[in-house]
Formats: C-alpha cells, sequence, structure tokens
C-alpha cells in the first residue's frame, strides 16, 4: 500500500465517527469528500477570513461540506464557479442575479446548481472572467503544512492546473482546505510536482495558515495523467486539443505578473 493510501486509511477510521454519509456512497470516502459534525463553524471562521472577504469570484468545489459555503457565497453576492461530480460534466456557473432567490439554496446542492447553474467551456471562463480570486476544497487529509491528499482520483489538482493553464488564477491565488479536525494530520507528507498546497485550512476549531504553499505552475502533466480522465471530462479534452494548437487565444498570467 502506497503513502497516500496509508494516510486516507488511518483518517477514515476517525472521519466515519463524525462524518454524514453520503445519499449515494454511504461511507465510501474514496467516493466522495464527506461532510462532517461541526463543518458549518469550520465554513464560519472560513468566512471571517480576509481572503474570502476580498474575494470576488471564488472557485468551490462540489465537496459535501461545502455546501454551506457555496450558499453563502452567492448570499454575499459572489460569483461561484464549481464543477459537476468529477467534473464529467464541466464547470458551472453560480451567480445571484441569474438565480431566482427562492432557489438560491437548492443552487448551492449538487443536483441544483445543474439545473440553475450555467454551463461554461474552458474558453467560456476565459472569456466571462478576469480572474478566479479564491479557490477553496474539501479533502480526505491534510497537515498543518497544507499538504492535501483527497480521494485519490486528483480532481482539485486537475481543476487547478486546468484554471491555471488558461490563467484565470496564478502561483499567488490562494487556496483554503474546510476539513474535520480528524483530518490534520502532524506527520510528514509528500505531495507530487502536481499537488496543490493549501494557503490556510479551516477546521471547527482552528484555522491553520500556511507558510509560503507550494502552487504548481505546470499545468497537467499529460503522460502522468489517468487516461479515464481524459476519457471522462471534457474540459481535459478541450485543453489537450487547445494545448496542440498552441494556446494561441489564452492569455497567459503568472503571479509575478
Amino acid at each position: 500500500m502506497d503513502h497516500k493510501a496509508n494516510v486516507r486509511n488511518q483518517v477514515f477510521a476517525t472521519l466515519r465517527t463524525v462524518a454524514y454519509p453520503d445519499s449515494r456512497f454511504h461511507f465510501d470516502f474514496g467516493e466522495f469528500i464527506a461532510d462532517f459534525q461541526g463543518s458549518e463553524r469550520a465554513v464560519e471562521r472560513l468566512l471571517q477570513d480576509p481572503f474570502y472577504g476580498s474575494a470576488k469570484s471564488i472557485f468551490i468545489t462540489p465537496d459535501n461540506c461545502l455546501e454551506q459555503l457555496r450558499y453563502r457565497s452567492l448570499l454575499d453576492g459572489k460569483v461561484v464557479l464549481t464543477t459537476s461530480y468529477s467534473i464529467k460534466r464541466g464547470f458551472w456557473l453560480l451567480r445571484k442575479q441569474d438565480i431566482a432567490p427562492e432557489k438560491w439554496l437548492y443552487a448551492s446542492t449538487l443536483d441544483g446548481m445543474e439545473r440553475v447553474g450555467r454551463s461554461l467551456s474552458l474558453q467560456d471562463i476565459v472569456s466571462e472572467l478576469p480572474r478566479v480570486d479564491y479557490l477553496v476544497t474539501g479533502t480526505g487529509a491534510i497537515n498543518e503544512q497544507g499538504i492535501r491528499f483527497g480521494k485519490g482520483h486528483g480532481f482539485f489538482d486537475a481543476e487547478w492546473g486546468m484554471l491555471h493553464r488558461v490563467g484565470v488564477i496564478a502561483t499567488a491565488t490562494p487556496v483554503a482546505a474546510v476539513v474535520h479536525d480528524c483530518q490534520v494530520l502532524q506527520q510528514e507528507l509528500h505531495p507530487e510536482v502536481f499537488d496543490t498546497v493549501a494557503d490556510v485550512i479551516f477546521t471547527p476549531t482552528r484555522t491553520i495558515a500556511v507558510t509560503a504553499p507550494h502552487k504548481p505552475d505546470c499545468g497537467i502533466v499529460w503522460p502522468l495523467l489517468d487516461p479515464h480522465m481524459l476519457d471522462t471530462i471534457p474540459p481535459l479534452q478541450e485543453l489537450k486539443a487547445w494545448e496542440a494548437r498552441g494556446l494561441a487565444s489564452i492569455q497567459q498570467r503568472d503571479g509575478s505578473s
């Protein structure tokens, strides 16, 4: 069993005692990022953080523990970018002014976002969003240095890689992780070159700032990508075709520019 699998198994045994089961996947944490007891307190900590306050647009993963954050972000007038489960139906845009007030809460759910949100291609994102100011994700395990291990599929790192490659985020764009305290580890973890390290971690009891987190600027490392992801994720197919044309129409940005 590899290093990441060992870490996940250690955390998942404890997480099961505080997590809420998923309607589709029960307690199979390899298939979803769980909501957990106290997640609303972790989200409240995030809402008081300067990263959130200054952000106009936020990418929020479709994780169970972030449903309340998606709702609160809509109420606060943030532009919310998210993805469908496993990115199989790509990116979705949620904007308060485009959604009837009685459907804001529904829009924050995994089913509702695709009913009332708007599907965006990577080209649409580049055209319509000058930048994404903040990214928020749940995760399977994370240490106090912000090194996160998700479900094991690499979806968030792919989302970061795509958004960075098309220039709407930069290496300076902050990333937050929302987790239960039992998911925060003291031990050393070993990230891959494409692993995205969090700037700050929010738990029900703590806010943990990370010093100099590593942010990948490699885009999608195609030789390391699971072929199944390319076969099933339309934005990856779009990016690969775009790169084959030389990314001529994509404006590149960097944290130093």
